[in-house]
């Protein structure tokens, strides 16, 4: 007797319009068992003509694209007959767009910038979701399905950073055309220099930031952080 084939992975198109971001994304999702990235758009346009030429289960998709709204573009692929999942990829926290994304297909939103832990725990969650088949016994098999997708509790960040000191660096190095050192962040934020080097690593290490030396005329160059632009 044969044993049964292993479940197909769940399909998964990435759509952000930051190529350094999107790579990262599909190196992300590439991580987790069960899942494979079949494609990348930058845009809504390129993500409609990827939808028509590929199958697709399920979108990461970043809200804010150059051409059109997430939600905008959801809202018309499912109009044009396209039923894949999304789970958003977002910077805003406007809990009315997260209300009208649930309309929409929308599973789970992602709040930038995150670590491959928030992604993963995302994917496992919805491929959990995904499995659940046939027709349930009552409500209590129904509560247990939807509750697949709810997260307990935030992302653990790495021990000894906490989200509103990420986000406030975050936004510090977004608004500095030039980049900033640890110590300008420092100066920004109103944090250690050494607390705010570890924060700026973390960005760098999830794909948000870049790093370069400054050379300057005496001494150690000294690292020079800039968010991760579209080029």
């Amino acid at each position: 007797m044969s044993s049964p084939s292993p479940s197909p992975d769940i399909r998964v198109l990435v759509v952000e319009d930051d190529p350094v971001a999107a790579d990262a994304h599909v190196l992300y999702v590439g991580r987790v068992p069960g899942f494979t990235a079949v494609g990348k758009a930058h845009t809504g346009a390129e993500a409609r003509r990827a939808l028509d030429r590929i199958p697709v289960d399920l979108l990461l998709l970043d809200l804010h694209l150059p051409d059109v709204h997430g939600l905008q573009l959801a809202r018309s692929l499912r109009a044009a007959g396209h039923h894949a999942d999304v789970i958003a990829v977002t910077s805003a926290r406007d809990l009315a767009v997260v209300r009208e994304g649930v309309s929409l297909g929308v599973v789970q939103y992602v709040l930038k910038p995150f670590t491959f832990a928030t992604l993963r725990d995302r994917l496992v969650r919805y491929a959990e979701f995904h499995a659940a088949a046939g027709e349930a016994s009552g409500q209590d098999e129904v509560d247990r399905a939807l509750a697949t997708l709810r997260a307990p509790g935030p992302a653990a960040l790495p021990k000894g950073l906490s989200a509103p000191t990420l986000e406030r660096v975050t936004r510090a190095l977004r608004d500095a055309a030039d980049g900033l050192t640890a110590a300008g962040v420092a100066e920004e934020v109103g944090i250690s220099r050494i607390t705010a080097r570890r924060y700026l690593e973390h960005l760098v290490d999830a794909g948000r930031a870049g790093r370069s030396p400054q050379y300057g005329q005496v001494g150690r160059p000294e690292l020079q952080y800039r968010w991760a632009r579209t080029p």
